[in-house]
């Protein structure tokens, strides 16, 4: 089931269309910040963007700091959307369950299908990025590639931070697959379900910039999403990453275990 899932996914046109949509901001970026050179210089302005403005090596950072807000996650949230709810609306369901296909398996490989979306494009956004980078914002003076501290990196520093941030973008989007899958099962509509992800992500995007919510900040789903940045500080800033990894946790073990309760007890008929 997983095997056919995933057969489906990278046979879909509409996969590769997003992908390479996700994949253009970023490449638009390095091209307009290399043909117009308005971005800070050393010292200036704010530290990663002056780091990456001058080692293109890091500008997949900052790719994933262009998608991660809000393209990213508004993708995942319709590919997850319509898991569940995509078969339901096309009178499919039924069917998928009437084969010898549990439903937790089928709610797993639907699960597996949606990371492995998230995995392709993190990769090709971070290849792509990594290129570009390079080829128009330059190797760094020496070679070497800096902190946004200041300080040298190494290319396996390099190479290992970088994994550690795409492993931290898989699971930031995890917590928003796993919302998308709890709601694709509840609804019959894709579209509902997708639209319902990004109202819980756009509402917790809001309340961080409200003081009056203060109290809420730490348990808001987005609230640590950009914290792989301090990957690339020296020392590793470790304090909102672990935060973030167990925030994330709690919503992927809560979310995933709701879309399961509600799915294996749900009486399908469409």
């Amino acid at each position: 089931m997983i095997g056919v899932e995933l057969r489906k996914l990278v046979l879909s046109r509409r996969t590769w269309v997003t992908i390479l949509l996700i994949d253009a901001l970023p490449t638009l970026v390095a091209v307009l910040l290399a043909v117009t050179d308005i971005g800070p210089r050393p010292g200036a302005g704010p530290a990663f963007l002056s780091a990456v403005m001058t080692d293109g090596k890091l500008f997949p950072l900052a790719a994933l700091a262009i998608v991660l807000p809000l393209f990213l996650p508004l993708a995942v949230a319709i590919t997850a959307g319509e898991a569940i709810a995509g078969e339901a609306q096309q009178g499919t369901l039924r069917y998928l369950l009437v084969r010898p296909v549990g439903r937790t398996r089928l709610l797993l490989a639907k699960l597996v299908s949606v990371m492995a979306f998230v995995l392709l494009t993190l990769a090709i956004v971070a290849a792509t990025a990594y290129v570009v980078g390079v080829l128009l914002l330059g190797n760094g003076d020496i070679g070497q590639t800096t902190t946004v501290s200041g300080t040298a990196l190494s290319q396996q520093q390099l190479i290992g931070r970088t994994f550690l941030a795409l492993g931290y973008a898989l699971l930031c989007m995890l917590g928003v697959a796993a919302i998308a899958l709890f709601l694709s099962t509840v609804v019959d509509s894709p579209l509902g379900a997708a639209m319902g992800t990004m109202a819980v992500l756009v509402a917790s995007t809001l309340l961080l910039t409200l003081d009056a919510a203060e109290a809420l900040r730490p348990y808001l789903p987005t609230r640590y999403w950009l914290s792989f940045v301090d990957l690339f500080r020296d020392p590793i800033l470790w304090r909102d990453l672990v935060r973030g990894v167990a925030l994330q946790a709690v919503y992927v073990a809560v979310f995933l275990a709701a879309a399961w309760a509600n799915f294996s007890s749900k009486d399908v008929t469409s």
